[in-house]
């Protein structure tokens, strides 16, 4: 997928490919100024949030560093008929940007296309799962103390400014279940100052930093917080006892009372768990992985309203294909769709991850694409490309 984030990303970072586990702090120009707005803007994202019904582990408001009761910016709206859902206070909250605040919007992807669009690219690229947070501030609020990430972090300056400090880390490759605490801020200042609107900053795991406008007075800020959620050896491993269930001997209890037969029981244990590890491997574990998250959700009418005039690929990574005996495969979001070889430069072009008009690929190609299409959506690994979709890629993907 060909996404206009990516390459002002890779230019601000001068990264030819996806940053690796242990990549450094990175900050740069994304060198174009119309990006950020294209993405979101201030006044959408309240937009956003005055028209969703959201709980408050998605939906914060902090003054002076510190989370507000939600009952200070959410209420309860209450339909005719009794109904009640959480809302949020549009008064309240105006009246908290106009005093200072720093609203965050978490998993915002799910609730706008152009995000969800991007994150996905974004998956695509780097080959982990991705979600944004966002993080408007007012006046001189402060925002988080002094903390750490258990993911990677690309920040996107979308409009106003902020400063920030970033330290290097004080425990290496910390986890958020781990086997030590990691309270202690490391003393190593990186990198401290301002960051301006069409900027961006590369956070690895681990590295402590914060970010507020105390020492900015009038104005506002807006960035985007992109969470790159690696795999580590401990998802492997969660992995592999995932599957020792299919094996009849790891569903029986431990018995060690059974004096006779626990040591030969412990021993077949030890035994079969290092032959799953050793042909159960880290590679495969990433690839199942892979082809097994579901696509999220996405309008599926089974032409009810009639047949889709466009398509587009969604899964979480890009399908895998596998070519053989006259046939190919996609593999991806749990399922595989087949079709006869022939077929390939059509289905090469559906799984793009770009948004498809099937007539235009029928010209293109020679081929009648509908019935392919029409399994692919059906299998979640395209989707339906409705006008409100689409508005997601328009100007950022071709």
């Amino acid at each position: 997928m060909d996404h206009r984030l990516i390459h002002h990303l890779r230019q601000a970072f001068d990264w030819e490919r996806p940053p690796a586990a242990g990549s450094p702090f990175a900050r740069g120009s994304l060198g174009n100024t119309t990006l950020g707005p294209r993405l979101l803007t201030p006044q959408r994202l309240l937009d956003l949030i005055m028209r969703r019904s959201l709980a408050h582990h998605r939906f914060r408001c902090l003054v002076d560093g510190q989370d507000l009761h939600p009952q200070r910016y959410i209420k309860m709206g209450t339909s005719r008929r009794g109904y009640a859902v959480p809302i949020a206070d549009m008064d309240r909250l105006g009246a908290l940007l106009e005093s200072g605040c720093t609203i965050v919007l978490d998993q915002v992807n799910l609730y706008d296309p152009t995000l969800e669009v991007a994150c996905r690219a974004l998956q695509w690229w780097t080959g982990h799962t991705v979600q944004v947070n966002l993080y408007l501030t007012t006046g001189p609020a402060d925002g988080f103390e002094l903390h750490w990430d258990d993911h990677d972090v690309i920040v996107v300056q979308l409009a106003g400014d902020k400063s920030w400090e970033v330290r290097g880390p004080s425990r290496v490759a910390p986890l958020f279940r781990d086997a030590a605490p990691n309270f202690e801020p490391s003393d190593d200042t990186h990198w401290a100052g301002g960051l301006e609107a069409g900027e961006a900053l590369y956070v690895p795991r681990g590295w402590w930093h914060r970010a507020g406008r105390t020492d900015r007075g009038a104005g506002y800020s807006l960035h985007a917080s992109f969470g790159l959620h690696r795999r580590t050896g401990a998802d492997w491993m969660t992995w592999l006892s995932d599957e020792a269930r299919a094996n009849e001997l790891f569903r029986h209890d431990l018995d060690p009372d059974d004096r006779d037969g626990w040591l030969r029981h412990e021993d077949r244990l030890a035994a079969m768990a290092a032959q799953l590890a050793a042909t159960r491997t880290p590679t495969e574990f990433l690839s199942a992985r892979a082809a097994g998250l579901p696509a999220g959700r996405h309008i599926r009418t089974h032409g009810v309203f009639g047949e889709p005039e466009a398509v587009v690929c969604v899964t979480e990574f890009p399908p895998q294909i596998e070519h053989g005996d006259g046939m190919t495969a996609v593999v991806a979001a749990a399922n595989r769709v087949t079709a006869p070889t022939n077929l390939w430069p059509a289905v090469e072009l559906l799984t793009s991850g770009h948004p498809m008009r099937l007539d235009e690929v029928e010209a293109k190609t020679g081929l009648e694409v509908r019935p392919v299409a029409s399994a692919l959506v059906r299998a979640g690994i395209c989707a339906e490309a409705t006008p409100e979709l689409l508005a997601g890629y328009a100007g950022l993907v071709s």
